[in-house]
Formats: C-alpha cells, structure tokens, sequence
C-alpha cells in the first residue's frame, strides 16, 4: 500500500505508511524549519530547544518522559537538522497512543523551567566543547563555514555559548511557537498503524496547534574558502567541498550517483586509487549533502601529514577525470548501491515514516520507490559527465584541514589540481 497524506484543519499534515504483519510502529513528527531560519543572535536556538522540551512537558518530569515510553517497550530520540526538526518515538504496535501523546506534549506543552534552561546551557556547552575536540567533528564545522561563509548554512547547528547564552524561557517559548508551527509540522507513522486511529490521534494531539511559522530561508549560495587549522594530532583531517545542485533540481540523481563513484564504496574511485594502489588513506569517503535550494559534493579523508598534498592532488584528479562520460558498467554499479540503499532503508518503520515526513515537506506528497528508482535508471554518463563540468565551472571550492602543519598546504594543492 502507498502511504496515504491527509491535511487536518489547521494545516498539520499526516502520512500513514501501514505494513501488515508489522509488531512495532515508529511515529515521527517533523517540523520543517530548522538551524538554516536562524539568524547569527539566535544561532543554536533550534537545538537549544530540542534539549529543552525533554526536560519537562505536559505535566511530566524530564525521568517521566523517558519512562513513560520505555516502560511500554519503546524507545524516543530527536534531532535537529539544517532544515528540519524530528521527533521520534519506536514502539509496539499498541504503542501509537501513547507515543502520540508524549510528543504532541513535547512540542506543544514544554515546561520551559528557567532552572532547566540554566543548566541545559551548560549541557549544551560541553556538547559545543566536545565538537571542539573531536578532529572528525571540527573539521567538517570548519569546512561548512568555508563554503556559506556569513550565512545560517555556514555556522554550526549547535550555535555558540555567546549565541545560546541570552535565551530565556519566555523568547525560548515564542521560539517554539514559530519553529513548530502547524503549518510546518508532519505527523508521520509507519508500521503496525490503522489509518483511522492515527487521525484521531493526530486531530486529538496537533488539532488544536497554532501560531504562524518563521519566515522562509534566505537563498543560499556557496562562497568557497579555506580553513586550516595546526593542530597536534596522529592525522591529518580534511574536507574538500564543491558547490552542487539542491533536492529539488533534475540532476539531484545525477549527483548521488556521481558522489557514489566518486568515492561511496569499496569500488569508488577514490577508494582505489588513494587506498588500495596508492595506500594514501585508510578512511576516504565522497557523499553529497542537498538542501532544498543548493548543494554540495564532498570529500572527507584521513591521512598522515605527509601524504595530505599528495592525497588531495589525487582526490581532484579523480574528480577531474569525472567531466569524462563513465563506462556503463561503472555506472551501473553505482545505481545498484544506490537503489539497493533505498530499498535496504525502506525495511525500518522509523526511516520510512522519517522519509516520508521529508518527502511531504518538499513536494507536498510521498513519492513511489519504484518511480524514484526509474528516475535513478535514467541517468546517463553523459549527464554525469555534464553534471561534473558544472560543479567545475564556478571555480570554487570550500577546503577544510586539520592537523599536523605540514598538511596545511593540501588545500592550496587541491584547488591548483583542480582548477589549472
């Protein structure tokens, strides 16, 4: 069965996904708006509220929330994205009530406690603390900044201390109010679900949401730029980032599947020729981040300081090679793992209803795996190539590299192999 899309009154949206023959059932509430509608004094603030709304709610303390939940075999989480905010409960499939209950009361009745604030600033600092001091956490902090320099996109999701600093109950609530706005939230359930029940549920717990939304993000654009950091480390850390094409754009397959030979498995080219021939790298990825209006393709390795220029002279050779029209066989490849990704993820309740959430929020429906994986047989190596040249063409690039000194000048080797 196709997951069904229903709107309730006041414009919160509803997806039901059942699967027979399920015993648990994930429901996800989504809220499209994230850390990208924040501008640099609220920085954070998304995230902040996230922790915020678990320590109390609906008349439960921060324990009960958890308890409630988890005395009934099930399991609740949240996270807060660039463009989204989720909450997630896993249960048993007579679960769903309940778990309806408690996130409606997270994201409509917090507590907002003033003491709690206090301290979840502090819990948060050291979360800021802890991204500070781990290499594979910076840098890709440090490489996001390079390519949106001065805008929401650019600075991190978990905001300073300065910027979470001057939140207060009372702002932190109107926060809340625009941030999960009915009109930006998707009630969303797959597995052991009957239709008619989560309407009710939905209607019982979203009905009565109301408040207008934050305002629309602002176009972003890539501006490109370097961040080297010396640091005394084993490796060396680095992160090349090219400006691509958003969610919404036709040659969004195209770049899944260029990032995927680039370097998305054991046979992607980089894998090969940076491990397996060169012995450059153990640990070198290619992956594409899109947002609903942009983009990036990128790259992220590890490496001793001296193999750094080498390593990214390598990494941009291959991505040069890539204006090229690949062999159908590669190609190929490249589909099947994309495909067999999609099809593996759609066997977990939470990420159907998680996916199907997003998909409501983009295109204003849930879109057919089958249609999405023609769409992904349509590409070809010409496109691929095409897709490449474009990527090229700005000339710019958003290089991150953290480590030992003597890798620091891996980024100045990129962009000259690049772009010569």
């Amino acid at each position: 069965m196709s997951p069904r899309v229903h709107r309730l009154a006041n414009g919160v949206r509803v997806v039901c996904d059942p699967l027979p023959g399920w015993q648990t059932v994930a429901l996800s509430v989504v809220a499209g708006r994230g850390a990208r509608f924040e501008d640099a004094a609220h920085s954070g603030w998304s995230h902040l509220l996230e922790h915020m709304v678990f320590k109390g709610a609906g008349g439960r303390s921060a324990k009960d929330i958890v308890e409630v939940i988890e005395a009934e075999g099930g399991h609740i989480n949240a996270a807060t994205g660039y463009e989204r905010t989720s909450f997630q409960v896993r249960a048993l499939k007579d679960g769903l009530d309940l778990g309806s209950s408690v996130i409606s009361d997270l994201v409509l009745r917090p507590a907002m406690d003033a003491g709690d604030l206090a301290r979840e600033k502090q819990v948060v600092g050291q979360e800021i603390a802890e991204a500070a001091d781990t290499p594979d956490d910076l840098v890709f902090e440090l490489a996001q900044e390079a390519a949106f320099a001065g805008q929401p996109l650019g600075r991190p999701i978990l905001g300073t201390v300065k910027s979470i600093k001057s939140a207060t109950p009372e702002t932190l609530g109107a926060w809340r109010a625009a941030l999960y706005a009915p009109e930006t939230l998707v009630v969303s359930a797959a597995g052991a679900v009957d239709e008619d029940e989560l309407l009710k549920l939905a209607e019982r717990d979203f009905g009565g949401a109301a408040g207008a939304s934050l305002a629309p993000a602002d176009a972003a654009a890539f501006t490109g730029g370097t961040k080297t950091v010396a640091k005394r480390l084993e490796q060396a850390n680095l992160v090349l980032l090219l400006p691509a094409v958003g969610v919404k754009d036709p040659d969004y397959f195209a770049l899944r599947l260029l990032a995927e030979m680039l370097g998305g498995g054991m046979a992607s080219r980089l894998f090969q020729e940076a491990r397996e021939i060169r012995g450059l790298a153990y640990a070198i990825d290619a992956y594409s981040e899109t947002y609903a209006d942009t983009g990036i393709l990128g790259v992220f390795a590890g490496c001793d300081a001296k193999d750094a220029g080498e390593l990214a002279e390598v990494t941009a050779g291959q991505i040069r090679a890539l204006t090229q029209p690949v062999s159908l066989g590669e190609l190929s490849r490249a589909k099947a793992q994309l495909k067999g990704s999609m099809f593996m993820g759609r066997e977990s309740a939470l990420a159907r209803a998680e996916q199907a959430a997003g998909q409501v929020l983009l295109f204003g429906e849930t879109l057919d795996p089958q249609a999405v994986a023609a769409e992904i047989d349509l590409v070809t190596p010409e496109q691929i190539a095409a897709l490449t040249g474009k990527i090229l063409t700005p000339g710019k690039a958003a290089t991150a590299i953290l480590g030992p000194k003597p890798a620091l000048a891996a980024a100045e080797r990129f962009e000259q192999a690049l772009f010569a």
